[in-house]
């Protein structure tokens, strides 16, 4: 069974950098769709970046759009979201899924993706 395992995450103070690192174990995620999401408390989950299956295609919201880098390995399972320039308002927990087949994974909703972590804590102070 896939388990996506996020870590990296971590207390830093405005203007810094941090890498979040997602690790897929029990299944191949190579021939999928990653994506990044984040979730603050009481609210939704909420779309952060995507990639495709061999890295050619990214996609990021529009609040992270140039200081966050979405990228991968597939040949180490893994996925990386580079975040840069982090704002208090970029405090969240961040999870790591597997797009589902079939989806339309590149326009970011939630559902499209899966097999979700256990969410690595970012915290950015002002």
């Amino acid at each position: 069974q896939l388990q996506l395992v996020e870590s990296g995450g971590g207390l830093v103070q405005a203007g810094e950098s941090l890498t979040l690192t997602c690790v897929a174990s029990g299944g191949d995620v190579s021939n999928f769709a990653m994506g990044w999401f984040r979730q603050r408390p009481g609210e939704e989950r909420e779309f952060v970046a995507a990639i495709s299956y061999r890295g050619g295609g990214a996609y990021y919201a529009d609040a992270v759009k140039g200081r966050f880098t979405i990228s991968r390995d597939n040949a180490k399972s893994t996925v990386y979201l580079q975040m840069n320039n982090l704002k208090p308002e970029d405090t969240a927990v961040y999870y790591c899924g597997k797009d589902r087949p079939g989806s339309s994974w590149y326009e970011g909703s939630p559902m499209a993706f899966g097999s979700w972590g256990q969410g690595t804590q970012v915290t950015v102070s002002s």
